[in-house]
């Protein structure tokens, strides 16, 4: 099975961070051994014509000057193709370079994503939940204000119940009996220690 994006990010962060730390020293290292071996193809291509310069003067006949004339030409050419294949080969070496980079830039591409669809639910499932607590919150004020509003009123105070007794049994007792108390009292008051009351 191939590896999950996540853990296929993980890996190619690790070979990035590894690879900073010997880049340079492996850029000069190849880059002096590409000079090593242009430097070689060229001493040889150098030795070839040393030697057909030699024969030069040894060639008296024709056929054997033209072939030496033939000889230098195709090192000439030797020397371009070399060039030209030290060029190709640099080239070449990007594109593969290239290829590694986009298989992992695509990788990174769909961890990304991954992580955009993971935010994503994520950022709608806090929505929800946000709003099902605002929506419980106004539930819950609703519930205690309409129970302020269904609670019974707090009794008056004993001393205002006390009076409205008092008022209360004034306002029950008949008036003639209020009247009769009052003779009597009026009687009581008039009562003679000594006899002075008015005869009747």
């Amino acid at each position: 099975l191939p590896p999950m994006p996540q853990a296929a990010f993980a890996h190619l962060a690790l070979a990035f961070r590894c690879d900073m730390f010997t880049l340079q020293q492996r850029v000069q290292v190849e880059k002096r051994a590409r000079d090593a071996a242009e430097e070689n193809i060229q001493e040889e291509l150098g030795h070839c014509r040393a030697a057909l310069e030699r024969l030069g003067p040894s060639c008296t006949s024709v056929g054997c000057k033209e072939t030496l004339e033939e000889l230098q030409h195709n090192l000439t050419v030797l020397s371009a193709a070399v060039e030209r294949a030290t060029s190709a080969a640099e080239k070449l070496g990007a594109v593969h370079q290239e290829a590694r980079m986009s298989r992992a830039a695509e990788v990174m591409v769909q961890h990304v994503e991954n992580l955009k669809r993971h935010h994503m639910r994520e950022h709608a499932e806090l929505e929800e939940m946000k709003r099902l607590i605002q929506q419980n919150s106004r539930n819950r004020q609703l519930a205690e204000t309409q129970g302020d509003e269904k609670q019974p009123r707090s009794p008056p105070a004993p001393l205002l119940q006390g009076s409205a007794r008092r008022r209360v049994s004034i306002a029950v007792i008949p008036k003639q009996l209020l009247v009769r108390t009052r003779a009597g009292g009026d009687r009581q008051s008039c009562a003679p220690p000594s006899g002075m009351c008015p005869q009747t």
